[in-house]
């Protein structure tokens, strides 16, 4: 995976596109493909809310909740299996 690039660069790039520039030809100027270009321009336009859809906070947000959630659910399926197992220790035979 290529590395990121930096905040500063993809406001260029974007900046350039806005004054009318074809997207192709500075995706070309600048080393990056035009896919590239181009999801950062849908990113731009739902992050500004030109656009629908989850912004890059409510992704960031959206992932973070998630990765939560899985610790958590580990944790009471731990807390389970631990309070099955003391059960069974404490039935006292007759």
């Amino acid at each position: 995976m290529p590395a990121a690039h930096p905040p500063e660069f993809r406001r260029r790039a974007l900046d350039l596109v806005a004054q009318g520039a074809a997207v192709a030809q500075t995706a070309r100027d600048l080393g990056i493909s035009e896919s590239c270009l181009r999801n950062w321009m849908n990113r731009d336009a739902v992050d500004s809310g030109r656009k629908a859809g989850v912004t890059t906070d409510e992704h960031k947000e959206l992932v973070e909740l998630r990765r939560r959630n899985r610790v958590l659910k580990m944790e009471i399926e731990i807390l389970k299996r631990a309070s099955a197992y003391f059960a069974r220790e404490n039935v006292l035979p007759k």
